[in-house]
């Protein structure tokens, strides 16, 4: 065989190869691999390789861009650009009062915080709070942050939990947050309030007697105060149906309520003594006071009183 000819397959082997090769990183490797689109990783085509578990950021890796905290789950990661990853929460989980959010922020505290707010079902701000960092929060990368949440709510309801950059500028294009649906649950607890009663104690043969009935509210830790606030909202009209009554004027106002060595000091504004008179009411008075915050176990006596003064008050 000539020279020539040799030359020439070699060459067309070459050529052969260059060309199978051409094909496969062509029609192979672009389209059989992972994909990084919008925070995500996306299967294109149909990879031999399993999922990265490494983050993905959104595109091309850029060392300037915030890091994550090695703790952090990346299943967990919401979805979002804003600089924000919420651990706890999850997207549409069940919280109640006192709940502790936890997660990751990038950029977004002065003075190492940043403000949470809760919406109701209709968007109305019904709880606040502030996203506290747990380490150096004067940095580029994610920096761990905690919140408790406290809210009061009658009934179970959806709403939104807003986390808000914070920006001290005040210029809107600064402005950025990121809000989550969440499901609200009613944390509630069940009281007494004294009242008469027309039925139970007829004519009032007995001033002093007064007879309870139950109220759900929200579940609080001041609940001497919610007690008392609950009796000054007067009768509802099924009690009012069933012959319950109140000799406590309306618009009363609990200006504070302690409680010291086994008694409870009331403080009400001038309203409880306006135009009270007669002995009878005014025992009806002191009586469901006395009794609504007596139904705690931790109160053995009341003491009332009237913008500070404890003489000469409710006087028949």
């Amino acid at each position: 065989m000539s020279t020539q000819k040799i030359i020439l397959i070699v060459v067309l082997a070459i050529i052969l190869i260059a060309g199978i090769t051409i094909a496969v990183l062509r029609f192979s490797t672009p389209e059989d691999t992972w994909l990084c689109q919008n925070g995500q990783w996306v299967k294109h085509g149909n990879p031999n390789a399993p999922q990265p578990s490494t983050p993905c950021p959104g595109g091309v890796p850029n060392v300037n861009q915030p890091q994550v905290n090695k703790n952090t789950n990346i299943n967990q990661v919401p979805q979002n650009k804003t600089g924000i990853i919420v651990d706890k929460p999850k997207i549409n989980e069940e919280i109640t009062s006192g709940y502790l959010i936890e997660g990751q922020a990038a950029g977004w505290y002065f003075e190492a915080v940043f403000p949470i707010k809760l919406l109701d079902a209709t968007g109305k701000e019904i709880a606040s709070t502030q996203a506290q960092a747990q380490s150096d929060w004067m940095t580029a990368d994610y920096v761990p942050f905690k919140a408790t949440l406290n809210f009061s709510i009658s009934k179970d309801q959806n709403g939104t939990l807003v986390f808000m950059k914070d920006n001290p500028s005040g210029l809107p294009e600064n402005d950025q947050k990121y809000e989550m649906p969440m499901k609200l649950k009613a944390d509630l607890m069940t009281i007494k309030v004294f009242f008469g009663s027309s039925v139970k104690n007829p004519n009032a043969q007995d001033c002093n007697l007064v007879y309870s009935v139950e109220r759900i509210i929200p579940k609080t830790q001041t609940t001497a105060a919610a007690a008392i606030n609950e009796l000054l909202k007067g009768i509802t009209a099924e009690e009012k149906t069933a012959g319950y009554y109140t000799s406590i004027n309306t618009g009363v106002k609990l200006q504070k309520v302690t409680i010291k060595d086994g008694t409870a000091y009331a403080d009400f504004d001038e309203q409880l003594e306006k135009a009270v008179g007669g002995s009878c009411r005014v025992a009806n008075i002191r009586s469901q006071i006395t009794q609504t915050l007596k139904q705690f176990s931790s109160i053995k006596n009341v003491v009332i009183s009237i913008n500070g003064r404890t003489e000469d008050i409710l006087q028949p």
